[in-house]
């Protein structure tokens, strides 16, 4: 077994209603202490909207920090007070304008674990119903409906590049 380390404190640097900056003083097992900076986050909850004819619905964003538009699935932080069940259904119609009667949890992973606490919730929504979309002021989307094969060429041609959702077909592809 690995040896762990051991927190010797935890402080805030920064605080925004998305994330905390954390900076960690520690000591590895043979007594070196050192600190660790990282992004503390509740976590976040992704949607893998599958329609009654079997399509995947994706949503098409401007990512500000790559200056270009990125192919998705509907995914957004856990809001304070939350459970990441409830902000998969409020992302799924915020970004999609639909609802989902059937959510079913397909796994979890980390998606940056040398850099943050964050841990991402990946579900599958079936049964889904035509409701309104709901963008925050910063969002604007693009709906896209494509069957797993064109999943596949979007992410192996590069035109599908987001971590997460390259992450979350890895996981669900196969339950589909």
């Amino acid at each position: 077994m690995l040896k762990r380390w051991k927190t010797l404190s935890s402080k805030i640097l920064f605080k925004n209603p998305w994330w905390t900056y954390k900076l960690d003083e520690f000591e590895i097992p043979d007594g070196i202490k050192g600190e660790y900076n990282y992004v503390f986050t509740r976590g976040s909850s992704l949607v893998v909207p599958v329609t009654n004819d079997g399509k995947i619905i994706l949503v098409n964003q401007y990512r500000y920090l790559c200056d270009r538009e990125s192919i998705e699935f509907p995914c957004g932080g856990v809001k304070e007070g939350k459970s990441y069940e409830e902000m998969a259904n409020i992302e799924l119609e915020e970004e999609t304008g639909y609802r989902a009667s059937d959510l079913k949890f397909a796994g979890e992973f980390n998606p940056f674990n040398g850099v943050t606490s964050e841990i991402c919730h990946v579900y599958i929504a079936r049964n889904l119903v035509r409701s309104q979309q709901k963008p925050d002021a910063t969002e604007e989307f693009e709906i896209h409906y494509k069957s797993p094969d064109e999943i596949e060429s979007l992410i192996v041609s590069n035109q599908i590049w987001d971590g997460m959702t390259m992450a979350a077909w890895g996981l669900v592809k196969h339950k589909l």
